[in-house]
């Protein structure tokens, strides 16, 4: 670990956050641990790997994707101003058997030796909360082409399924 890495322990939130229109959002993820909340810029398919790899590990530990709520007075809503540390490069996940936690590490873009990285732990309660929070901020987008897959414009969407007939609106 550099100089410049830190851990957030004892998280009180985490969320992924957006801003601006749908097509055009920025994502970010953020977190609070006491005082301190770090926010930090990355890619909605950043996101959404980092919820495939969530749902992997957790059937790996054999632990059940629960819809209950979770528990631990954790809170699943990002905070304003989303004003980001950095952009993440690299976004991991992982599981300590001894802590019996979840860890998300996150990386800056840059050069590697000057690059940051932030280890935000989490405890299945948490894991769960964020995955559902995660999940409904990357549904909220736009809506999805029923034949190609590809997300609508608000201006229309030249569906390459569609094989030259009109735009799907």
């Amino acid at each position: 670990m550099s100089e410049n890495d830190f851990e957030l322990d004892d998280l009180t939130a985490i969320a992924v956050a957006t801003m601006g229109p749908p097509g055009q959002r920025q994502f970010f993820l953020q977190a609070r641990s006491g005082e301190r909340t770090v926010t930090v810029a990355c890619e909605k398919v950043q996101i959404q790997l980092l919820l495939a790899r969530l749902q992997q590990l957790l059937a790996a530990q054999d632990l059940p994707a629960s819809d209950l709520p979770g528990e631990g007075g954790v809170t699943y809503q990002a905070v304003e101003p989303l004003e980001p540390l950095w952009s993440v490069a690299e976004l991991g996940l992982g599981y300590h058997e001894g802590r019996r936690q979840f860890v998300i590490v996150a990386r800056e873009a840059g050069e590697s030796e000057a690059a940051t990285t932030v280890r935000f732990w989490l405890d299945l309660d948490q894991v769960r909360g964020f995955a559902r929070q995660a999940e409904t901020v990357l549904t909220a987008g736009r809506a999805l082409c029923r034949r190609c897959g590809l997300p609508i414009d608000p201006a229309g969407h030249p569906c390459p399924a569609a094989n030259g007939s009109r735009p799907i609106f």
